[in-house]
């Protein structure tokens, strides 16, 4: 039914394939026009207004191994690794 589509992406000129799949997607999610970017560069459109998260490197409190985290930690509270804090939760 459907098939692939080149086309050209209108921010840096390369051509790029609209997949026979991503045409299916599209028809399911109603869309009606074609995308005029490429992969990446709807990638880099799409992360222009982010900023990057600032991560914090801290000790685990049950392993003793490396943390990166998301926030400044505090003295009063544990911290734990990704490892360590999935392993907690799925044991409750």
């Amino acid at each position: 039914m459907y098939q692939d589509i080149t086309l050209k992406c209108k921010d840096c000129g390369e051509e790029f394939v609209f997949t026979a799949g991503e045409q299916e997607f599209y028809a399911e999610k109603g869309f009606q026009n074609q995308p005029q970017r490429c992969k990446a560069c709807r990638d880099n459109r799409k992360n222009a207004g982010k900023t990057a998260r600032e991560m914090f490197v801290t000790t685990c409190a049950r392993c003793g191994g490396e943390a990166k985290i998301p926030f400044q930690p505090t003295s009063d509270r544990p911290v734990y690794c990704s490892e360590c804090f999935a392993a907690m939760k799925a044991a409750q």
